[in-house]
């Protein structure tokens, strides 16, 4: 069996353990607009855009979920529908697979280390952790639209050197997820500083996070720090939205959208910023 094949049934792993913690969690009706967010943020995120930052977009604006609940929240509903992305783009788009397994590894490290530690924070410190995030990953999304990172290699795979980098920074990824980032804009620029080809990272981030976010959100449910309603509409409405987005507008021109994206995040952040101003005692 090769190193892809291994994966897919890592992936099936994956799914196994995220539906028994769901369970174990429990299970709340989700309202319709729930599920239509995660329809249309999985959609964006299939094409790359990313889910974190606009599903917190939404959850700031409509007040739809307790900051500390935030990014627990997002991991646990975003899960399924990126196992799919996953699975679809490991069988589809060709990358090294030694390169591919690694990085997932380094991803998935980073994120048990990290999520041990964001269900431990107060509500302001997360409100702060997350508001400086956001405008990193509004800044580095201005900055692949204005083409000002490298426009990568056509190698498939890292070695050497390059492969340590890699793998260290896809750590301190996996890291940063359990604050609410994203990985996907990040991933996609470390991989074309690296010299690979950009198209590479779509496995390497979506795999990522498909083994990542399972792995994290068990600590998530096992510590009630999430909204089981709200997660459980995430996860309902997205996979409809990835197979929409993966089979059928995967050439969707998305350059004016992830303009707006990136308005709407800075927005967020800078309010997010803004109220952790607010005394909270459990600071």
């Amino acid at each position: 069996m090769d190193a892809k094949s291994l994966l897919f049934v890592g992936l099936a792993a994956a799914l196994v353990v995220y539906g028994v913690a769901i369970a174990r969690g429990g299970f709340e009706m989700p309202t319709a607009l729930q599920a239509v967010l995660g329809f249309v943020t999985a959609f964006f995120d299939t094409l790359g855009i990313g889910s974190f930052a606009t599903t917190t977009a939404v959850f700031k604006l409509r007040d739809m979920v307790p900051v500390q609940l935030i990014p627990g929240t997002l991991n646990v509903g975003h899960t399924l529908p990126t196992i799919a992305q996953a699975y679809i783009y490991t069988r589809i788009v060709p990358v090294d697979s030694m390169t591919l397994v690694l990085m997932i590894a380094a991803a998935c490290v980073g994120s048990w280390l990290g999520a041990g530690v964001v269900v431990r924070w107060p509500r302001r410190k997360i409100q702060i952790g997350m508001g400086l995030a956001l405008l990193g990953a509004a800044a580095m999304l201005a900055m692949q639209q204005l083409n000002l990172f490298p426009a990568g290699g056509a190698t498939l795979g890292l070695a050497g050197a390059r492969l340590w980098i890699g793998l260290a920074g896809n750590f301190v990824l996996g890291v940063l997820m359990m604050l609410g980032i994203g990985l996907y804009a990040p991933c996609m620029i470390l991989v074309s500083m690296l010299g690979m080809n950009p198209t590479a990272a779509f496995p390497i981030m979506m795999g990522s996070c498909a083994f990542l976010m399972p792995v994290s959100s068990v600590r998530f449910v096992e510590t009630r720090t999430y909204s089981r309603q709200v997660a459980l509409g995430l996860a309902l409405g997205a996979v409809p939205g990835v197979l929409l987005a993966a089979f059928v507008f995967w050439t969707l021109p998305i350059g004016a959208v992830r303009w707006l994206v990136v308005f709407v995040v800075i927005y967020t952040s800078l309010q997010m910023l803004a109220t952790a101003k607010d005394p909270d005692p459990r600071a």
